[in-house]
């Protein structure tokens, strides 16, 4: 089992570990390491890219690029894109694992921002979420609601704003199945995406307007999102309404709330 540590610190940006397992892949080399700080993707969130540098000596301090991240089953494995398996780390092999943290972090921001877009919309639209997905800096969800129009958008996007400007503190915890589903309105899309039989369910709350079963990584404040505008909205059905935003203003994580070289 690969320790995920992207999961309980967002923040991580670097790590030391051992390769646990090498195997080619018809695109690359995949890699299984013993611990990584790559988010592995999902939600409609991208999984992080980065870097693998070689700390044993017999590598001469080789770099590799790593293109994606994803789960499979309890591992993660990383993609090294175009490396021969014979040019590549083998087991046993001590890298220093980083991620791309610029892309990272302004993932976080979007993720951060779409979720306060939900908490919104639900609280005085009472509009459940049929879909969403996001790029670093942009993303788009779609909700249930019957018209749609700019002035309504507009409405929606200095709400949004408002409570960015909040500095609502964000909480990731990990709840037993049968106290998270305990939890009104946890599940805020329009189908219940969760795996049958998880023992555990892991929430994101955006502390006195959110709070949803989700498993990627936020900014610990919304005042570090910045601020959002809304690029567009559309049609995608009777009852079906996209609306797309980006996010504004370039915010950093305070010193305090930065990424340890290891965990």
């Amino acid at each position: 089992m690969t320790d995920a540590i992207c999961y309980r610190d967002a923040y991580a940006r670097s790590v030391e570990s051992l390769v646990e397992g090498a195997e080619p892949s018809g695109d690359g080399l995949l890699l299984r390491l013993e611990r990584t700080v790559f988010y592995p993707g999902g939600g409609g969130q991208p999984a992080d890219t980065g870097t693998f540098l070689a700390l044993d000596p017999l590598w001469g301090g080789q770099r590799w690029q790593v293109a994606s991240a994803r789960k499979a089953g309890d591992e993660i494995l990383h993609l090294l894109s175009s490396v021969d398996p014979a040019d590549g780390p083998e087991p046993g092999a001590r890298l220093r694992v980083d991620i791309d943290w610029e892309r990272r972090y302004l993932l976080m921001r979007t993720h951060t921002a779409l979720h306060t877009l939900c908490g919104v919309v639900w609280r005085d639209y009472g509009a459940q979420v049929t879909g969403g997905n996001m790029e670093p800096g942009a993303g788009r969800m779609d909700f249930e609601f019957e018209r749609m129009s700019g002035e309504l958008v507009g409405e929606i996007e200095a709400k949004v704003n408002a409570e960015l400007l909040a500095g609502r503190e964000v909480r990731v915890r990990v709840l037993p199945r049968a106290d998270a589903f305990a939890i009104p309105d946890l599940i805020r899309t329009k189908v219940n995406l969760l795996p049958e039989g998880i023992a555990e369910v892991r929430t994101v709350e955006i502390v006195g307007l959110d709070l949803q079963a989700d498993g990627g990584t936020h900014v610990a404040n919304t005042r570090e999102v910045g601020r959002i505008r809304v690029t567009g909205y559309e049609s995608k059905g009777r009852i079906n309404k996209r609306i797309r935003l980006e996010v504004v203003d370039a915010h950093t994580p305070d010193s305090g709330a930065t990424a340890r070289p290891g965990d």
